[in-house]
């Protein structure tokens, strides 16, 4: 299996080495270009991603606009949660920003784990309370921070991966202010 996602595996529950090699066993090895889809709106969402290298964000089209709701990089879980778990279309789409190397795992191969290695449930509790307390601390923030303190908060908590090679555009997206505001933020706190 690999070292990164065992690691975050065995940092949420504990595995046999025989039930690490059942688990490694459902996991595909994909590779991914810039700009391809790794999930599409519309679509039942039948995978969760886990990123080996590369960046990759959630959006979803407001009045033909994109807005980009979560970053994901090296070593991070991405998926369209609601679709995965629900079985039905995806509101949203999962695009590479650069080439993604990857790791996923489908619906059906989780419900097996599920049946098969009673601790998977754990994993996939947290994962789904994690996504749910993203989800829930990007509203407030969008709701209650101002501009500045939202980016400022960004850079403090994201991966420096994300900061550094996601386009500005996606970042202004997803803290929910205008590029303009962003580029005006930027050059008043450096």
């Amino acid at each position: 299996m690999n070292a990164e996602l065992q690691k975050q595996i065995l940092s949420i529950a504990s595995f046999s080495e025989k039930e690490i090699e059942k688990i490694d066993s459902c996991f595909e090895y994909e590779k991914f270009p810039a700009k391809e889809f790794l999930s599409s709106m519309g679509k039942i969402s039948n995978k969760i991603f886990f990123i080996l290298n590369g960046l990759a964000r959630v959006y979803y089209l407001k009045n033909g606009k994109e807005i980009t709701t979560y970053l994901s990089s090296d070593e991070g879980f991405i998926a369209s949660y609601s679709s995965f778990i629900n079985q039905t279309p995806s509101f949203e789409n999962i695009q590479c920003i650069e080439d993604c190397q990857v790791l996923s795992i489908t619906f059906e191969k989780m419900q097996f784990l599920y049946n098969e290695i009673p601790n998977w449930e754990r994993v996939g509790r947290i994962l789904a309370e994690q996504n749910y307390l993203c989800m829930a601390d990007r509203v407030l923030k969008l709701q209650m921070i101002p501009a500045k303190e939202k980016y400022q908060t960004f850079l403090a908590s994201a991966p420096a991966k994300i900061i550094q090679r996601t386009p500005l555009i996606y970042i202004a997206s997803f803290l929910g202010i205008t590029p303009e505001s962003l580029s005006r933020i930027r050059q008043d706190i450096s």
